[in-house]
């Protein structure tokens, strides 16, 4: 009788905690992050993996990612942000300018010497965004604002000394504010993502590229391209490309508050911020790459650079003109952006 009873106490101990324990077993979810980014690459490893690592331990593990580098999951870069948006995958982390002019408030800070660090210029830019453009990513849940180091030049066979060495040189530019610049400083701009870059220097398809010294031995071109001409800071930073971590709205919405919770706290600007720092510190690996490579280094000293500034300012006014078109308060929304990136700058 006694093992009678104790059957059935165990077996409705089981029917009741049935409920629960699927209850827990629903309140688990697996995310799907998606990007272009190589595997090997200072953003997968020392950004996206670390970002997840850390939301899956302050989960409890409830939170797991599948994480698929180097567009694994198919498609184009510039269709990762389409597949956040249409559910496709649940995030990415991709460039709003790999589609050209779909995001116009955001290129301001695309737009030459804007920044001062990557650091300040991503919670300027996740503040500019909430306050001056909330519409902007109205398509997806955004988790993260931010952009990248300096950019610089790396060419295959010439020095940049002075803008005049740029002239008729075929140059890779990530956004179309950046290749507009190329171009009014005398290159051949050249758009193209950014994994295309190896097999176009390698085939002098480009003659050289503007990217941040942090992606260089990413895509190797430290090995392919044997000059770059960096800037002094006092000068000014050349440019930055703006960058969303983005997830589907609809999944966001389904996770359990206590998941939901997770996730907010990390996003928004501190997120940002430090995505942004992350992806500036692997400046100095990257240009430690190419001096290990035996390579020429030029530091375009700031009065030189202010020649450089003075073509590029063509296209902060076509911008400005260019929101004024589209209905938007170009020289506000360029004023906004530059207070918040010197607010900023000063608490870095």
């Amino acid at each position: 009788m006694i093992q009678r009873r104790t059957l059935l106490q165990s077996t409705a101990a089981v029917a009741l905690g049935a409920p629960a324990l699927g209850a827990l077993a629903q309140s688990s979810v697996t995310l799907k992050f998606h990007t272009f980014m190589a595997p090997q690459s200072n953003v997968w490893l020392n950004m996206h993996k670390a970002w997840m690592d850390k939301v899956e331990k302050e989960s409890g593990g409830r939170i797991r990612f599948e994480g698929y580098p180097a567009m694994q999951l198919g498609g184009s870069p510039a269709q990762l942000f389409d597949q956040a948006r249409d559910g496709v995958v649940d995030i990415v982390w991709t460039l709003p300018g790999n589609t050209p002019g779909r995001f116009p408030r955001t290129e301001v800070f695309e737009l030459p010497f804007m920044m001062n660090n990557a650091e300040a210029t991503s919670r300027a830019f996740w503040e500019y965004i909430t306050t001056m453009a909330p519409d902007e990513y109205k398509d997806v849940h955004p988790l993260a604002l931010q952009v990248h180091g300096p950019g610089m030049f790396h060419m295959r066979s010439k020095q940049i000394f002075r803008v005049d060495d740029l002239r008729g040189s075929k140059v890779r530019g990530p956004t179309r504010q950046i290749t507009k610049m190329l171009g009014y400083l005398g290159a051949t701009p050249v758009g193209m993502p950014l994994p295309q870059i190896p097999d176009a220097l390698s085939k002098g398809v480009i003659d050289g590229c503007a990217i941040p010294w942090e992606v260089v031995p990413a895509v190797k071109v430290h090995e392919l391209a044997k000059f770059h001409s960096e800037f002094e800071p006092a000068g000014g930073a050349l440019y930055t490309t703006t960058f969303v971590m983005a997830m589907n709205k609809a999944k966001y919405a389904s996770l359990p508050p206590d998941l939901k919770a997770v996730i907010d706290r990390n996003t928004g600007m501190e997120t940002s911020a430090w995505l942004g720092k992350a992806q500036q510190a692997g400046d100095v690996p990257g240009r430690e790459a190419a001096v290990r490579q035996g390579n020429s280094i030029h530091t375009i000293p700031a009065a030189e650079a202010q020649e450089f500034k003075r073509k590029a300012r063509l296209v902060e006014v076509e911008w400005v003109q260019d929101m004024d078109k589209r209905g938007y308060n170009g020289r506000q929304l360029l004023d906004t952006a530059r207070a918040l990136i010197a607010k900023h700058g000063r608490k870095a």
